[in-house]
C-alpha cells in the first residue's frame, strides 16, 4: 500500500467514526415498552412459536413431496445399480422427513407451552374496567 492509501483509509475510518459518535441519541416516542404492556412477552413468545411452526411445517411439506417424488423414481428405476442408487435416495429422503416430523412436533409443543403461559398470564391480569369519564 502507499502512503497515500493508507492516509485517506485513516481519513475516511475518522470521519465515519466522528459521524457515528456525534449522532444525537433520540428515544421514538411512537414505540411502547412491551415491560408497561401486560403480558407482551409471552404474546411474542407466542407469535414466534407460530412463525417457526409454519416454517417447520412448509419444511415438512417439502420433504413429503420429494419422498412421494423419490419413491416414484424407485417404481420407474430399471433393475440393478439405477434401482438400488434411487432406493437409496428415497431412504435418506425418509430419514429427513423422520427427522424433521420430530422437530415438528416439538415446535408444537414449544407453541402448545407459549400459548398455556399466555393464556395464564392473561388470566392472571385484572379485568379492564372503564372509569366513566366525569362530567
Amino acid at each position: 500500500m502507499t502512503l497515500t492509501t493508507r492516509i485517506a483509509g485513516a481519513a475516511a475510518s475518522a470521519a465515519i467514526t466522528l459521524a457515528c459518535f456525534s449522532m444525537p441519541a433520540t428515544a421514538d416516542d411512537t414505540t411502547t415498552d412491551p415491560a408497561t404492556e401486560p403480558c407482551a412477552t409471552q404474546q411474542a413468545q407466542v407469535d414466534k412459536a407460530t412463525t417457526a411452526l409454519e416454517r417447520v411445517t412448509a419444511v415438512f411439506a417439502r420433504q413429503q413431496e420429494r419422498v412421494e417424488a423419490k419413491a416414484e423414481a424407485v417404481e420407474k428405476a430399471a433393475p440393478g445399480r439405477e434401482k438400488a442408487a434411487a432406493k437409496k435416495a428415497l431412504a435418506a429422503a425418509r430419514k429427513a422427513t423422520a427427522e424433521t416430523k420430530v422437530t415438528k412436533r416439538a415446535q408444537q409443543m414449544r407453541l402448545a407451552k407459549a400459548t398455556e403461559r399466555l393464556t395464564a398470564c392473561e388470566a392472571a391480569q385484572p379485568p379492564a374496567t372503564e372509569t366513566p369519564a366525569p362530567m
